[in-house]
């Protein structure tokens, strides 16, 4: 199924202009300046945003300072009811946050509603639920002596998240960071805010005291390098890419503020001669289409058993041709747009340069009815080498790379030798080789005979150059506290 799904006037989306949320008031940038963010399905623009800078940060960072020793002194059961009440809210305004999720990301409406919406809802009940089990440790240190550990907020902590998943992202920072007792300043990517700062809306409904969450505005280079700046910013928590991860790495240091950093991603399937061919090509399908194949964990890298592969691979690409890709807003469609023009243009450059180097098993054709946005189809290559461009470099788009292996230990070897390590797949029916491969992959994320799984319970986090600390979990909370030992004599 090739024919393209047309952009139309499915809903009619009035613009808005959004100032920053500090203080619990939406407010103009000090400057008076905003700038605009688009529809990447057919390049409207759909909102305004205040273009904050370096003072915009310090009122907000000010204002959260301000309202972090009484929100300290709240009960974890009295945070746990405002985050309680705020996942309420998420869910009635579920339809709203999908649409401006996939108005201004790009990502299927489905998909939205389906996955953003109701993990979002997830996210804020779980951490409702840990604000309340935040506990210290005794130690049965030598001598006349009590000695027990106290887990406590850091205070203020800047949270900067990337355009392909906005609400969860956002959530992913706040929930955790103001269920602990720490107050927080958000920078959303500017390409993607619109169901962010709906959420600020709904923050204030909920009833959290102002000051606690601040959402601001504007661009990286200016508001996000003030937030990585600020003397008074306890904790950078950053998701994106690994060169901008290591930028704010070197400049947190010079006020010794520690950084949580969950970056980019090469992430390898494995598939061995034993594994069910249709399941291990839907899984494999499924791991680089979703969401344009703007995904940290990405399946980009395909390692099929010789005695497979071509099997497998004339089943990827039958469910290829299948993808409907269209317009987001359409509720048939399963693959929307790229995020942004800039995206499309590096993606276009990597299918380049896959062409030069690789045998290019399939390509959707570029469609007339949708050159007025940033689309970008399915891309499969076979015959890819592990040392070229396609198979190194993040690509963050629908473009698979294919590559051949005859021994496990081969397989393991060229998996593991790549700069990357978020995460890693291994379809087999062999419980002894998918533990072997689950030990030996060098990636924090590991799924057997599935990919993708992610849940609020579950810690998330890289190896290698796809960062340090870990999202969600009981992890999570120790990333955003920090321990203090007490000593207490008995004589």
């Amino acid at each position: 199924m090739n024919e393209a799904i047309k952009p139309q006037a499915i809903a009619k989306f009035e613009p808005e202009t959004w100032g920053a949320f500090i203080n619990g008031e939406f407010r103009p940038a000090a400057s008076g300046k905003t700038f605009p963010t688009f529809n990447p399905g057919n390049g409207e623009v759909v909102a305004r945003l205040a273009e904050c800078d370096e003072e915009d940060i310090d009122a907000a960072v000010r204002a959260a300072v301000a309202a972090f020793p009484g929100w300290r002194r709240r009960t974890g059961a009295a945070r746990a009811k405002l985050l309680m009440k705020l996942a309420q809210l998420v869910e009635s305004h579920g339809p709203k946050l999908a649409e401006l999720e996939s108005i201004n990301a790009g990502k299927p409406i489905r998909d939205s509603r389906a996955i953003d919406a109701i993990t979002a809802i997830d996210a804020l009940e779980y951490f409702a639920g840990m604000a309340t089990k935040i506990e210290g440790t005794t130690i049965p240190v030598p001598g006349p002596y009590v000695n027990m550990t106290l887990r406590e907020p850091l205070g203020v902590i800047g949270g900067i998240i990337p355009w392909n998943y906005p609400l969860l992202q956002a959530i992913w920072k706040i929930a955790p960071a103001i269920a602990a007792g720490n107050t927080v300043v958000v920078k959303p990517a500017e390409q993607a805010c619109l169901s962010v700062m709906y959420l600020a809306r709904l923050i204030a409904e909920a009833g959290i005291p102002p000051g606690v969450v601040n959402i601001v505005t504007g661009y990286g280079a200016t508001a996000g390098a003030a937030l990585v700046a600020h003397h008074l910013v306890a904790k950078i928590m950053f998701t994106g890419s690994t060169a901008t991860g290591k930028r704010i790495a070197a400049e947190a240091a010079n006020t010794l503020k520690p950084v949580g950093l969950e970056l980019g991603g090469k992430s390898a399937v494995i598939v061995y001669e034993d594994a069910p061919i249709d399941q291990a090509a839907q899984i494999a399908a499924t791991a680089i289409f979703t969401n344009q194949g703007q995904v940290c964990t990405a399946g980009s890298r395909l390692f099929l058993h010789e005695k497979v592969h071509d099997k497998v691979l004339e089943r990827v690409i039958e469910t290829a041709k299948k993808v409907r890709l269209g317009y987001q807003m359409d509720p048939n469609t399963t693959m929307g747009p790229l995020v942004s023009a800039k995206q499309k243009q590096t993606v276009l450059r990597y299918i380049d340069a896959g062409k030069a180097d690789a045998k290019l098993a399939y390509a959707r054709e570029e469609s007339k009815d949708l050159k007025d946005g940033h689309y970008v189809g399915p891309v499969i290559f076979d015959q890819v080498q592990n040392s070229m461009r396609i198979a190194r470099e993040e690509i963050f788009g629908p473009v698979l790379s294919v590559l051949t292996f005859k021994e496990e230990g081969e397989a393991l070897a060229l998996a593991n030798d790549c700069p990357y390590g978020l995460a890693a797949s291994v379809i087999t029916r062999d419980i002894g080789r998918a533990l072997r491969a689950a030990q030996a992959f060098e990636a924090g994320n590991v799924w057997v005979n599935t990919w993708g799984a992610v849940s609020s319970m579950a810690p998330y986090g890289g190896y290698k150059s796809s960062g340090y600390g870990r999202e969600m979990g009981f992890s999570v909370m120790s990333e955003v506290t920090q321990e203090k030992n007490v000593w207490m004599s008995v004589r």
